[in-house]
């Protein structure tokens, strides 16, 4: 399933003949055509998924809650805000706890996780999504069905991972959120971890100290369980909004899959990376907006 194919040259001529040829409306039956029809579903999700859900950033969502990190800081989005190096343990969860509350605490099912949910619902699907912000499991996605291969915004783990466990963290978050003063936490809240009693760190992959605990590899052997069953059937690789951040996860898997099986269809919607490096005949691109369509899926 996962050996090496040929990479072919992306050429002009080639995006002209598999994507501005169709028109919109033709993308979208094939779309439509390759849901109904698939045995299979798997929904590989990226960062612009969410951003396009309304879950942005930057911009006024950002400047609007982070008026006294901004002024202290010079931050300027939440994306390089998260590598800021604070100088103290108690300004760094100040900043984290608001981040955590505002795009996973608190955040609502968006309309577009749910247009998507209502879409698949009754198929036989399964999720890989390098978002951390949980919004497949609160759009009504089966958790068992669900691979967060990044992490969690809603669980801590040891900075040092000196044991592979986490902690889910909502009650400390509010406590942090309720309590910063100046961009600071009271020193009684700063984590420390249980075990070493070293620095505390927010669940996401940023470098090889990340944990893996067991529901991670237990979601990581369903996923390989199911791509197993993927390549013997009917499928459809269903590829939102999946950039070049981490590409090797979702986006050169999902190309080389369907590259190498006639079975299985891709359909990539992403307004700023449509094309493809693998020549195909069974592929389907947009470069609308994500949320757009999903509304006109069901229309």
């Amino acid at each position: 399933m996962y050996s090496k194919t040929r990479i072919y040259p992306f050429t002009e001529d080639f995006y002209h003949k598999a994507i501005i040829k169709d028109s919109y409306e033709g993308r979208l039956f094939k779309l439509r055509n390759a849901i109904d029809h698939a045995d299979y579903v798997v929904i590989g999700a990226g960062a612009r998924l969410s951003a396009a859900a309304g879950i942005a950033y930057g911009g006024k969502r950002f400047t609007d809650s982070f008026t006294d990190f901004i002024a202290r800081y010079g931050l300027t989005d939440m994306y390089s805000s998260a590598f800021y190096p604070f100088q103290t343990e108690k300004e760094r969860w100040a900043y984290w706890a608001r981040h955590i509350l505002m795009n996973r605490l608190d955040m609502p099912a968006t309309n577009s996780y749910r247009r998507l949910f209502s879409i698949i619902s009754e198929k036989d699907y399964f999720v890989i999504t390098t978002n951390v912000d949980g919004q497949f499991e609160k759009s009504g996605f089966d958790k068992e069905r669900i691979f967060a291969v990044q992490g969690d915004y809603a669980y801590l783990q040891c900075a040092d991972r000196c044991h592979e466990k986490l902690y889910y963290n909502e009650n400390l978050v509010r406590k942090m959120v309720r309590q910063t003063t100046d961009c600071r936490i009271p020193s009684g809240l700063v984590p420390h971890c249980p075990v070493c009693g070293g620095k505390m760190d927010v669940h996401v992959r940023k470098d090889h100290y990340f944990v893996q605990d067991n529901q991670w590899y237990a979601s990581y052997e369903r996923y390989q369980d199911y791509m197993e069953k993927v390549c013997d059937g009917n499928a459809l690789l269903l590829e939102l909004g999946v950039g070049y951040n981490t590409p090797t996860i979702i986006r050169f898997l999902f190309e080389r899959l369907a590259a190498q099986r006639k079975n299985i269809t891709l359909v990539r919607i992403n307004k700023d990376y449509p094309d493809a490096q693998n020549r195909m005949t069974n592929w389907v691109s947009f470069d609308e907006n994500i949320g757009s369509i999903l509304s006109d899926i069901g229309t």
